[in-house]
């Protein structure tokens, strides 16, 4: 999407939002986070966990050029998306000592990279499962009710922007290494049962006051560069079986909104269609201005994540990472993030 056109979409969303009464400075209250690795801002920092992001050359291109935890050289795509909406600085990790005071007041975020739908997966990597994260924002709930009051807390639950990410890990991490589940269940019978995970959470989310939840897809999982690595048996493409469990998983998942909206009055949930903006990317990196989609620019780009691939020390780190659609070998870098805010912003028009 050209500028002039994103700036156009995001004057409808304030115009939309505005008239319906929110602050005069951001389009919703306040955005809240679940989820995974995509949109971790920091928690995993202050957990016994492997899956960590908190040191260079992580965050080179961020603030003051400062690891944070993020999986990403920069921006997240929820980053890019709140500056998007107007905020000014980001949603908190929830167990960082940020979280707290009127920090509480544009919301948080509970996001555990390594975590997913699958709450056995997630404990074993030591991540926080969704459960507990709700669990977590049932807390954040009496904190901002100290800050802010019942009744403004009462408006800025109902008024914000919910989003969750989650499901890459569960199929990367998970079933795809773990013989005792791919030989016991079909990828698509994982898939029902991831499904029932999420739709557990809307659930829950929902009782806790959520009304507007934006849930990103699953991306083309065969395209990403450890996959291509690990599974693709020199294939020069994408992983295809891959990338076909990925797309039927999200049409069940956007099966299960559709549900979901019919069972839960004023429920507006979107399942933000991340797969094709990101197989587009890697299929014509050109087109929007890249020049490498098969392999990340930390280390030599094919399995590197996590500090014992992808680290300071790391050989062959690309120099501007601008140029890769991928930071690591699993995470997009805030050049591509920038491309699937903007495609947030377009598909989000359904939560106003």
């Amino acid at each position: 999407m050209d500028t002039t056109t994103s700036s156009f979409c995001f004057f409808l969303v304030v115009f939309s939002l505005l008239k319906n009464g929110f602050a005069q400075d951001t389009v919703v209250p306040a955005v809240v986070i679940f989820g995974d690795s995509a949109v971790d801002v920091g928690n995993n920092n202050y957990l016994p966990t492997l899956f960590k992001a908190n040191y260079p050359p992580y965050g080179r291109d961020f603030a003051n050029h400062q690891p944070t935890g993020r999986f990403c050289n920069g921006k997240l795509a929820t980053d890019i998306t709140a500056e998007t909406l107007g905020f000014t600085t980001y949603p908190a990790a929830y167990l960082s000592p940020d979280a707290s005071g009127k920090r509480l007041l544009i919301g948080a975020n509970f996001a555990s990279a390594a975590s997913g739908y699958d709450d056995k997966a997630a404990m074993l990597n030591h991540a926080i499962t969704l459960p507990q994260q709700l669990q977590y924002f049932r807390e954040y709930k009496g904190k901002l009710a100290k800050v802010a009051g019942s009744n403004t807390t009462q408006t800025i639950i109902e008024g914000a922007l919910y989003l969750l990410s989650a499901g890459s890990s569960d199929f990367l991490q998970n079933y795809y290494v773990n013989p005792l589940l791919n030989k016991a269940y079909t990828p698509d019978q994982y898939g029902s049962y991831l499904i029932d995970s999420f739709t557990a959470f809307v659930k829950g989310l929902y009782g806790q006051g959520a009304r507007r939840i934006g849930v990103t897809s699953l991306p083309p999982l065969g395209c990403l560069p450890a996959a291509r690595t690990l599974f693709g048996y020199q294939q020069s493409g994408c992983i295809s079986n891959i990338n076909t469990d990925a797309q039927q998983f999200n049409k069940k998942v956007n099966a299960a909104a559709t549900k979901l909206k019919k069972q839960l009055p004023d429920l507006k949930i979107v399942i933000f269609d991340i797969f094709q903006p990101l197989y587009d990317l890697v299929k014509s990196p050109s087109a929007s201005g890249f020049a490498e989609a098969k392999r990340g620019c930390c280390g030599t780009g094919t399995v590197e994540t996590t500090v014992f691939l992808c680290n300071a020390k790391s050989p062959g780190t690309c120099s501007n990472a601008t140029q890769y659609v991928f930071w690591d070998s699993v995470h997009p870098s805030q050049a591509a993030n920038q491309v699937l805010a903007d495609a947030l912003i377009v598909q989000g028009f359904a939560l106003l």
